[in-house]
């Protein structure tokens, strides 16, 4: 069977090029932006501190998209995740899908992927899956806003109802992927203490941001959930026999 290196230099060029270009994107807007502060003569002590301030935010979910990179380079390398996550994917849609592009081949992703066509298809269906996103966002967003809106300009309660049962349903699908491994035995059940232990930490955090008033942690809540749901993986998994 002939084999390639997920981390080839190849890769490694093509990964720099794309990264390369998102960053001259976003100094490009930068430079644009504080030229036209200028012209309409704004604060510029308010725009450096607006960029400051930014900077910081940008901090939190940083830390969540460098877990997720170290996660997806176990098995894909470190190339295609760093594309991936650094310019449109978010691991809670890469995980699952080369996990199930991974189940559907019969591949194990605890080690490298060394078969071209097996990192090929991943690859495929990681890029096909997120199109959809990118093309019917512009098209249908419109519509959904204001379906929305007219939802919650009736009777907010319905809205707020609305909103929770379309994050709870994405959630579900997530849970469902977790769930389905308690067939195979003991340690089957490591992802569901997993994930509990990352809910409860998550709620902590939840409950220190309101009634502690600690309001810094509301960025960094899912950082948190994921290191620590992590750590305890690696801790409790001997005992599951993994």
């Amino acid at each position: 069977m002939k084999t390639f290196n997920p981390n080839s230099t190849f890769i490694y060029i093509v990964a720099g090029i794309v990264i390369l270009f998102v960053l001259a994107q976003s100094v490009f807007f930068l430079i644009k932006s504080i030229r036209r502060a200028k012209q309409i003569n704004m604060n510029m002590k308010t725009v450096a501190k607006t960029i400051g301030s930014t900077t910081v935010f940008t901090l939190a979910p940083a830390f969540s998209i460098l877990l997720g990179v170290v996660t997806l380079s176990g098995f894909l390398g470190l190339p295609l995740p760093w594309i991936r996550l650094s310019v449109i994917g978010a691991i809670t849609y890469e995980l699952p899908a080369a996990t199930s592009t991974a189940n559907a081949l019969g591949i194990s992703l605890s080690e490298m992927i060394s078969d071209p066509k097996v990192y090929t298809a991943i690859a495929w269906v990681m890029t096909l899956g997120i199109l959809p996103s990118i093309i019917l966002t512009p098209i249908l967003i419109k519509k959904v806003q204001n379906g929305i809106v007219k939802i919650q300009a009736k009777d907010s309660k319905w809205g707020d109802i609305f909103m929770t049962s379309l994050f709870m349903g994405m959630i579900s699908a997530f849970s469902g992927m977790v769930f389905s491994h308690v067939t195979e035995g003991i340690k089957g059940f490591l992802p569901v203490c997993v994930l509990a232990v990352s809910a409860i930490v998550m709620a902590i955090c939840g409950l220190l941001v309101k009634k502690a008033k600690i309001t810094w942690l509301e960025n960094y809540a899912m950082p948190f959930s994921m290191l620590i749901s992590m750590a305890f993986a690696v801790l409790i998994a001997p005992l599951f026999g993994v």
